[in-house]
């Protein structure tokens, strides 16, 4: 088994087991934005060394070439599609301007998508711990 096989399957068990964590979790958990962006930023270090060995435009012959790369083309960007229909009036929300993080998405991928989902989360553990603490302070 060549390594780019290994490293697809641990993605997937990896994906597999954050998955059902996260829906077997009945309430968030303090600092849980640390997650996304330590994947983001790991993401983001191997999409480096992507660009280095087969250049900024590396993806594109992959999802061109067949029906299979097209349809993991078309996933990619419904997903992301997805993703942001619910993010954007969440981070509005939370107060962020949701437009410089929509084009980082549009630039980056999964990379920009998961840097929102840790700040939109870092946000609101924050307005969390103030709530809890302001309600402290009222007893």
């Amino acid at each position: 088994m060549q390594m780019f096989e290994i490293a697809a399957f641990a993605g997937a068990f990896a994906f597999v087991v954050y998955v059902l964590t996260l829906a077997s979790s009945s309430s968030p958990k303090a600092g849980n934005w640390r997650i996304p962006a330590a994947i983001s930023f790991a993401f983001l270090a191997f999409s480096v060394y992507c660009v280095a060995v087969d250049g900024p435009t590396g993806f594109w012959p992959v999802h061109s070439r067949s029906a299979w790369g097209n349809q993991v083309w078309f996933d990619l960007l419904l997903a992301a599609g997805i993703a942001l229909g619910v993010l954007v009036p969440e981070a509005r929300k939370q107060g962020m301007n949701a437009l410089p993080w929509v084009v980082l998405v549009i630039l980056t991928g999964s990379i920009g998508l998961l840097a929102m989902v840790a700040r939109i989360l870092y946000l609101k553990e924050g307005k969390a711990l103030s709530g809890k603490e302001a309600t402290s302070r009222a007893l």
